[in-house]
């Protein structure tokens, strides 16, 4: 059997970026920017395409001009304010667990989980 390297090390020009670093290029500012500018243009052909395409919808309501776009963002806008409000009636104060200043792990022996306080010594 030949002693070859199985992990080579990489190349000088390719460039590595350390473990939980923002410099994924989805994460760039200039790259969301550009996304975002895309996505508005081809919403905003979209809504333009209503002249070239007619609409017929079942109620009266659906024949007006951009109404997927206006309905779409006043339901979002909707489920947004929804869920503030279910999240500030479900809201639960601080102590509802118990104390704020006993720590989550503390069992009987004040944290310790050892063989002495009774915990698993299994390595």
């Amino acid at each position: 059997m030949t002693d070859r390297n199985i992990h080579p090390t990489p190349k000088p020009d390719v460039p590595r970026v350390a473990p939980g670093s923002d410099d994924h290029w989805l994460s760039r500012p200039a790259t969301v920017r550009a996304a975002w500018r895309v996505l508005g243009v081809v919403l905003g052909l979209l809504v333009l395409a209503q002249f070239l395409v007619p609409v017929k919808g079942h109620f009266p309501l659906e024949n007006t001009f951009a109404f997927g776009a206006w309905f779409g963002f006043l339901a979002c806008l909707a489920m947004v304010l929804a869920a503030r409000v279910l999240g500030w009636w479900l809201k639960k104060p601080e102590s509802y667990y118990g104390e704020a200043d006993t720590p989550i792990d503390a069992g009987p022996g004040g944290g310790d989980a050892g063989p002495e306080a009774g915990g698993d010594d299994r390595a």
